[in-house]
């Protein structure tokens, strides 16, 4: 959102160089001190810390047999064992794992192509609004899809900790869905006026084009 919003160079250093380093001595500190619940968290899902997580993995390690169960095809929609008795939330939290278990690896990638897709498109609309605002806005819901996304799919194949992100658009939960349509509404609204704007350029252009054309006509008669 700074770089949209025009931040760069010193400005834009002068915010992430700090943040940075906080974010990584807090991290370094956290799995330093070998304790504590900072340090399981972080360092437990990586196997960096020694400490017995086994408890606080038991989400993420039945995530990972569910989606090893699913193969390349997967045991079919409807048909998945996790869910039913051994990976807890997984009807929001872990409704990834449970995608690949049921639709296996060919399911997984054509949902990530589908949600890349649309990130693209809302990027492209964004890109496109008739002002700055509209930009800006479109920019944040997109990357608030995306980040949701990532830290999802992250936790479900054991890349993150657990974060309790639900999946955008499959997880389950009213509010979730209905803020989501919400911002789709939007989007939809950034790229009717978007839509609009260059058909109004178009248009002048067009009648730009008919101007000069009938200039050119009219000083050749006058020359004959």
């Amino acid at each position: 959102m700074l770089v949209c919003a025009g931040a760069g160079g010193v400005k834009l250093w002068a915010v992430v160089v700090p943040a940075g380093a906080a974010v990584l001595v807090y991290f370094i500190k956290s799995l330093a001190s070998g304790d504590g619940y900072a340090s399981e968290r972080l360092g437990g899902v990586w196997g960096l810390t020694p400490t017995d997580t086994a408890g606080m993995l038991w989400q993420t390690r039945q995530s990972i047999y569910a989606i090893s169960t699913g193969g390349l095809f997967g045991v079919g929609i409807g048909n998945s064992v996790q869910k039913h008795q051994w990976l807890p939330y997984a009807e929001n939290d872990f409704i990834f794992a449970v995608v690949c278990e049921e639709l296996g690896f060919i399911g997984a990638i054509a949902l990530i192509v589908l949600f890349g897709a649309l990130i693209v498109q809302g990027i492209a609309i964004a890109l496109n609004a008739p002002d700055f605002f509209g930009s800006l806005l479109g920019i944040g819901i997109m990357a608030q899809v995306a980040w949701q996304v990532f830290c999802h799919i992250g936790v479900a194949t054991a890349l993150l900790p657990n974060t309790g992100i639900s999946l955008p658009f499959f997880s389950y939960g009213g509010t979730s869905l209905l803020i989501l349509l919400g911002e789709m509404g939007i989007m939809l609204s950034i790229s009717r006026a978007g839509n609009g704007r260059r058909e109004a350029r178009r248009q002048r252009e067009q009648e730009e084009m008919e101007n000069r054309l009938l200039q050119k006509s009219t000083y050749r008669r006058r020359r004959v």
